[in-house]
C-alpha cells in the first residue's frame, strides 16, 4: 500500500498503519485497523460481552414466559375454555414470535461485526440472516472463525477471481446443509465435482499454471471442508463407526504383537529411536483432531518421516519400503489410533485427488490403508506362528516371551528397557501373591490349631472333674461347735479389778 502510494507521489504518515490500540505493530485495514494481538483481544471481549447478553436476554426471556404462563391462568376464572385456548395460543405465538426476533437480530449484529464482507455489503449480509442454512446460523467455533477470515485474506489476493471464487465456495456450502440425507458416497461425489469444476476454472484464468491452481485449491479444500466437517466426517448413513469398533477391537486383541514378530527393524532402546517411535504415535493419534483431509494426511506423512528415521538409526543406512511397512503396523498397534476406518474414508472421500494420487503424502497414505488390511487379516502364517499358540495369545491364554523362543532373531537388538521394567514388576507381584497366599494359608491353620487346643483343654477340664467331684462342706455355726470335749475344758477367766 505504502509503495504504491509513493509511485503516485501521495505522501503516506506511517503513522496511519501502525495499530490503533500504539502497540507498535502495524494494523490491517480488515481488522478495523488493529494489529493481529489486538484484534484477537477485541474479538474475544466481544464474545465475552455477547455472551452476557445472551445470558441477560435468556433471563428476561424466562421472565416474560413466567409472566405469560401467570397471566393465562389468572385470566382463565372468567374466560370460557374455548377463548382460554385461543388466548393461550396467541399469547405463546408472539412470544416465540418476539424471542426469534430478538435472537436473530443479536445474530446479525455478531455477523456484521465480525465478518469482513457484511461490512462491504450489509444488505445481502442482512438478506442471508433472514433465511440462513442450518450450517451457516450454527455458532462457529474458533477454528472455523480463523479459517473463514485467513480464506478471506488469502482471496483478496487474487482480485477479481477471489470474489467469485468465494462466492462458488459460500453457495456450495449452503447447497450442502440440504444433502444430509445423502449417502457418502454421494456426498463424496458432490465435493468432487465441486473441486473438478473449480479446478477446470482456475486453470483457465491461470493459462494452465498448475502450481497456482493447487495452491488455490489448497485453500478452497481448507475452508469447504472445516465448514462441512461436522456433517459429512462418519455421516450418520454410513457404516464407518462399525468398522472403526470393529478394527479398535482387533488392534486391542493383538496387542501381544512384538517386533520380532513382525521383523521390525528398529531398536528402542536407543534414545534417538524411542524418541521417533513416540513422536510418530503421536502424529497418528493426533490425525483425528483435524478436521482438513490435507491437514490428515500431513499428519500420515510426518509419522512416516519418524518411522524412516527410527530405521535409518538403528540400521545405519536409509530404509527401504519392506522395512517401512512392518515398522508402520507396528506403529499402528501400538497406537491404535481412535477412528482410524473413518479417517481413512475420510480422506478417500473428500481430499483433493490431485494431491491424494500423487506426491509423498499419496504414497504414505497407500501404506497405511495396506497396513491396516494387514491388520485385519493377520493371522497365524503371518506371524510364523502355529495355529494354536495364535489362538492361546488371542485368547489371553499365555503371552509371549522373547526369552523363551530362541527361534527370534537375536541380531544385536535388544528389549525394550520399559518392557524389561514390566516385566520385572510382573514378576515381583506375581512372588508377592504367592506370599501373601502362603500367609493367608498360616493364618487360617493356626485359627484352626487354636480352636483345637481349647477344645482339647475343655475335655481335659471335664475329664479331671469327673474323675476327682468336688465336695463342699456346710460352713461351722461356731469354731468349738465340733469340740465333743468341751465340757472338760476349764471356765473363761474373768475379769479382775485391783484397787488402786
Amino acid at each position: 500500500m505504502s509503495q504504491r502510494s509513493e509511485r503516485r507521489g501521495i505522501h503516506v504518515d506511517q503513522s496511519e498503519l501502525l495499530c490503533k490500540k500504539g502497540c507498535g505493530y502495524y494494523g490491517n485495514a480488515a481488522w478495523q485497523g488493529l494489529c493481529s494481538k489486538c484484534w484477537r483481544e477485541e474479538y474475544q471481549k466481544a464474545r465475552q460481552r455477547q455472551i452476557q447478553e445472551d445470558w441477560a436476554l435468556a433471563e428476561k426471556l424466562q421472565r416474560e414466559e413466567e409472566a405469560a404462563y401467570v397471566s393465562v391462568h389468572s385470566s382463565s376464572q372468567t374466560q370460557p375454555p374455548q377463548s382460554h385456548t385461543q388466548h393461550s395460543l396467541a399469547t405463546f405465538s408472539k412470544f416465540e414470535e418476539k424471542k426469534t426476533n430478538e435472537k436473530t437480530r443479536k445474530v446479525t449484529t455478531v455477523k456484521k461485526f465480525f465478518s469482513p464482507s457484511s461490512r462491504t455489503a450489509p444488505k445481502k449480509e442482512s438478506h442471508e440472516a433472514k433465511t440462513p442454512s442450518p450450517s451457516i446460523t450454527r455458532q462457529s467455533s474458533m477454528e472455523t472463525d480463523c479459517v473463514s477470515r485467513d480464506f478471506g485474506e488469502f482471496l483478496k489476493t487474487l482480485h477479481k477471481p477471489g470474489r467469485e471464487i468465494q462466492k462458488q465456495s459460500r453457495a456450495f456450502i449452503e447447497s450442502m446443509g440440504s444433502k444430509k440425507d445423502l449417502s457418502a458416497e454421494e456426498l463424496s461425489e458432490c465435493v468432487q465435482d465441486f473441486y473438478q469444476n473449480m479446478s477446470d476454472r482456475l486453470l483457465n484464468h491461470f493459462k494452465g499454471s498448475s502450481e497456482k491452481v493447487e495452491r488455490v485449491m489448497d485453500q478452497v479444500e481448507k475452508y469447504i471442508m472445516t465448514r462441512l466437517y461436522k456433517s459429512v466426517f462418519c455421516p450418520e448413513t454410513s457404516d464407518d463407526e462399525k468398522k472403526d469398533l470393529t478394527t479398535q477391537h482387533r488392534i486391542r486383541a493383538l496387542h501381544w504383537v512384538t517386533i520380532q514378530m513382525l521383523c521390525v527393524p528398529v531398536d528402542e532402546e536407543i534414545t534417538e529411536v524411542s524418541d521417533s517411535v513416540v513422536k510418530a504415535i503421536t502424529d497418528i493419534i493426533e490425525m483425528d483432531s483435524k478436521r482438513v483431509p490435507r491437514d490428515k494426511l500431513a499428519c500420515i506423512t510426518s509419522c512416516s518421516k519418524h518411522i524412516f528415521n527410527a530405521i535409518m538409526v538403528t540400521k545405519n543406512e536409509p530404509a527401504s519400503a519392506d522395512d517401512f511397512l512392518p515398522t508402520l503396523i507396528y506403529i499402528v498397534l501400538k497406537a491404535n489410533p481412535p477412528r482410524l476406518q473413518s479417517n481413512i474414508q475420510y480422506i478417500t472421500r473428500f481430499c483433493n485427488p490431485s494431491r491424494l494420487m500423487t506426491g509423498e503424502d499419496g504414497y504414505y497414505f497407500t501404506n497405511l490403508c495396506c497396513a491396516v488390511a494387514f491388520i485385519e487379516k493377520l493371522d497365524a502364517q503371518s506371524l510364523n506362528l502355529s495355529p494354536e499358540e495364535f489362538e492361546r495369545y488371542m485368547s489371553g491364554q499365555a503371552s509371549p516371551r522373547r526369552q523363551d523362543n530362541p527361534a527370534w532373531p537375536q541380531t544385536g537388538s535388544r528389549i525394550n528397557p520399559a518392557l524389561s521394567q514390566i516385566h520385572h514388576n510382573l514378576s515381583v507381584l506375581s512372588n508377592l501373591e504367592k506370599r501373601q497366599q502362603q500367609v493367608i494359608e498360616g493364618a487360617q491353620s493356626l485359627q484352626t490349631e487354636l480352636a483345637e487346643w481349647q477344645d482339647s483343654v475343655a475335655r481335659e477340664v471335664q475329664e479331671i472333674l469327673e474323675r476327682y467331684p468336688l465336695e463342699i462342706k456346710p460352713r461351722a455355726s461356731a469354731i468349738d461347735a465340733e469340740n465333743v470335749e468341751n465340757d472338760r475344758l476349764p471356765p473363761p477367766l474373768q475379769p479382775q479389778v485391783f484397787a488402786g
